[in-house]
């Protein structure tokens, strides 16, 4: 049969497959459910000596690669955003137009491979979006609970913990009386959120001190356990990036570039990269600047830079340096020395 190529264009229930030689001629189309056991057995069938499989990311394609590669599938995952680039060429639009358009990248190899974390590590990360979501939606009912009673003329005003917000409630459900028990529902609700939150919390923190590498990443000023976590399950191995440089860019902290002819301009962050490492790098940034009280060298870089940039570049200008010097010491397996 030769050398031939394939592509997975993945749905929920069903994915197309398509296998191009190497001239690109298509050489066989076919539709099976979305299950690696099944989409293995079709390939090994269809075309047993298939030099790649290419799938974009998705909602299921870690579950896919890893499923098809302990199956003895040469499976690549490509990026989503390029290879969306390349299919909105075609005229027309269809899941096998996509597998066709999918099978000549993998043909052409022009695409960019997206490294898939393993099981342990999207464990992890899904503990810490479950925390982040719970966290959303708290200050989202405190959010909703303000406005109503502001509709009564009530303000709730600065609270900064539970007992307080308790306190402050009663006081003003005595001079609305009949606001308590509409109330109430919403208030049980943040109150219940509040307490997974700090279940989940203590279930993080033990984490990260059982964790070596995130008990390392601790030593640096500014760097809590949710940040040390969100790092190591982000980065997953540091070998993947040449420089601490490259580390910064991947969250998104680089500013984007555009060049040509005689322009030359360098704008904002580019925020191309994985949002909750920079969300997490930029608030160990700001507790660095603003709640640290031990001097150090990065802190008083960054207080310099606040006087000449203010306070937002300054933040993100750290928040690089730190992307770099948590990359530095996991790969040095060093700690943060204090100077």
């Amino acid at each position: 049969m030769g050398k031939v190529y394939a592509a997975l264009d993945v749905s929920d229930k069903t994915t197309h497959i398509c296998v191009v030689n190497v001239d690109g001629t298509v050489t066989w189309r076919g539709v099976c459910a979305t299950d690696p056991k099944v989409l293995a057995a079709v390939l090994k069938k269809r075309c047993p000596d298939v030099i790649r499989v290419v799938l974009e990311t998705g909602s299921l394609s870690a579950f896919l690669y890893h499923g098809l590669v302990e199956r003895g599938i040469p499976a690549i995952c490509v990026c989503a955003r390029h290879a969306k680039g390349v299919l909105s060429t075609r005229v027309n639009k269809s899941d096998p137009q996509d597998a066709e358009g999918l099978a000549q990248l993998a043909r052409t190899g022009w695409y960019k491979a997206v490294t898939i974390k393993g099981e342990a590590t999207h464990l992890n990360r899904a503990n810490l979006k479950i925390r982040e979501q719970l966290v959303a939606a708290r200050q989202a009912m405190t959010n909703q609970l303000r406005g109503l009673l502001k509709l009564f003329g009530l303000r709730l005003g600065t609270v900064t913990t539970p007992g307080k917000r308790r306190e402050r409630l009663e006081a003003l459900f005595v001079q609305k009386p009949a606001l308590k028990a509409v109330m109430l529902p919403l208030i049980e609700s943040i109150e219940a959120l509040e307490t997974q939150i700090k279940r989940s919390g203590r279930l993080l923190a033990a984490s990260a001190a059982a964790d070596p590498v995130a008990a390392r990443l601790m030593s640096v000023p500014g760097v809590g356990p949710f940040v040390a976590l969100i790092y190591k399950s982000s980065i997953e191995d540091p070998g993947r990036f040449t420089s601490g440089e490259d580390v910064s860019a991947y969250a998104g902290l680089v500013p984007r570039r555009n060049q040509s002819g005689e322009r030359d301009y360098n704008g904002c962050i580019s925020k191309a990269g994985d949002p909750m490492l920079r969300c997490a790098l930029y608030e160990a940034a700001n507790n660095l600047l603003t709640r640290v009280k031990r001097p150090s060298a990065l802190q008083a870089w960054g207080k310099r830079l606040i006087e000449t940039k203010g306070h937002k570049r300054a933040r993100v200008a750290v928040a690089r340096k730190l992307a770099i010097l948590l990359h530095t010491l996991w790969q040095s397996g060093s700690e943060f020395r204090w100077t």
